[in-house]
């Protein structure tokens, strides 16, 4: 899940910046409205933590605009205006959610975790073949009710892997989009083999449906049939 905070108090976005990253989420930090703007109408991101008060081009006129676009990507509010006219008029604006400053972590965790649950109705937050899952939102995975404890990277393969289920991912293809080396001298076939290995045996220890699969030369396939 990609998140966008735009705040331009420094301290603020640095722990936002660190606590959502240690929840797992690719946080993207954004410290005047300019920046925000500019990146929201060049790049996709799942959810966008919004200041009012921003230098350059305020939070309010970013909200307006993005609704103006049709673009529907869940925005909270993050402001130290704590009026009841400011949160009506924020939500007004489009906003899906206000908090206001100061605010608790946890607090702010689990409106962003409500918020990407309720998500947009082109969006998948879950992703299943046989008895195998994972949440997106809350970074949970599943084999036939048994918690898998997966590494960031291994959580990251896997996902890739369901989103191509039933085709062919070459190693090349991994490196590219999982490790996101797309110049690299060395190559990464042996790191992302030491990878697949450790996910196999997380993900089929102790099923009997293989559900990870090589293909001798090329890369690897997630599927319930052998290819």
């Amino acid at each position: 899940m990609r998140i966008l905070v735009v705040e331009d108090e420094a301290k603020i976005a640095k722990a936002l910046e660190e606590g959502l990253a240690a929840e797992h989420y690719d946080v993207v930090v954004a410290a005047t409205g300019e920046e925000g703007f500019y990146r929201l109408n060049s790049e996709t991101f799942d959810l966008v933590v919004l200041d009012l008060m921003l230098p350059g081009r305020d939070g309010l006129e970013i909200l307006t605009t993005l609704r103006s676009r049709s673009l529907d990507t869940p925005v909270l509010i993050l402001t130290a205006k704590d009026t009841v006219e400011d949160r009506v008029l924020g939500l007004n604006c489009g906003a899906d959610d206000y908090l206001v400053k100061p605010f608790a972590f946890s607090e702010l965790l689990a409106r962003i975790r409500a918020l990407l649950r309720r998500g947009r109705t082109d969006q998948v937050l879950r992703l299943k073949l046989a008895d195998l899952e994972m949440d997106l939102v809350t970074r949970k995975v599943t084999r036939a009710d048994r918690n898998l404890d997966l590494t960031e990277r291994e959580f990251e393969l896997l996902e890739y892997l369901l989103r191509h289920r039933d085709q062919v991912v070459s190693r090349e293809m991994l490196a590219q989009d999982v490790w996101k080396e797309v110049s690299r001298a060395t190559p990464l076939d042996n790191l992302i083999d030491v990878y697949t290995a450790r996910l196999r045996k997380k993900v089929d220890q102790d099923s009997p449906l293989k559900l990870i699969h090589t293909v001798r030369g090329v890369g690897f396939v997630l599927g319930e049939v052998e290819p």
